[in-house]
């Protein structure tokens, strides 16, 4: 999977194949298609793969601090630019066109009920309740910003300045009031 995404940030999605992966690599084709039946359930392991160590990151940092959850976005993506180089840059289906395997859906579907309780649960916390609007402007502080603010970097080829991380701080305050 390293050289999967290795590949897809140097020449873009459309490059990897699994001729191609499997010529990179030096290994037998047969031995790539062993493991990944295609291309595309090779990058949807590849995907939920990064989605699950940053959401777990994530989420840890959000169940003590929630400033600090939105600052740790840029902090991973400094730390994993290739991962979030193909988590921020290129949409799923860009990545992935064919049908996902049951099993990889369930994955994706259980990642997406953690991350809507953890905020759900931190604003709770913060707010006593977690109603609609509410929900919108912590997933806009906590989510939002951030994503945004490192995209440009990103598809930029850098790494975000530390210019970044004042901006989403003063967001985040600014957006949640005195709330952490």
């Amino acid at each position: 999977m390293d050289a999967a995404m290795r590949m897809v940030v140097e020449k873009g999605p459309g490059a990897l194949t699994v001729s191609a992966l499997a010529k990179g690599m030096k290994a037998p084709i047969g031995s790539v298609y062993h493991r990944f039946p295609s291309r595309d359930v090779l990058l949807a392991e590849a995907w939920i793969r990064i989605v699950e160590s940053f959401q777990k990151e994530f989420l840890e940092t959000l169940a003590r601090d929630g400033l600090q959850a939105a600052l740790n976005t840029i902090k991973w993506v400094r730390e994993h630019p290739r991962e979030a180089c193909i988590l921020l840059v290129y949409r799923r289906e860009e990545l992935v066109s064919g049908p996902w395997p049951e099993h990889l859906k369930e994955r994706v579907a259980c990642l997406s009920r953690e991350l809507d309780s953890g905020i759900r649960s931190f604003t709770k916390k913060q707010f006593q309740h977690a109603g609609k609007e509410t929900l919108r402007r912590v997933t806009f502080a906590l989510v939002d910003v951030p994503l945004a603010a490192v995209r440009r970097h990103l598809q930029d080829g850098e790494s975000p300045p530390a210019v970044v991380d004042e901006m989403v701080r003063e967001t985040y305050l600014a957006t949640m009031g005195s709330r952490k």
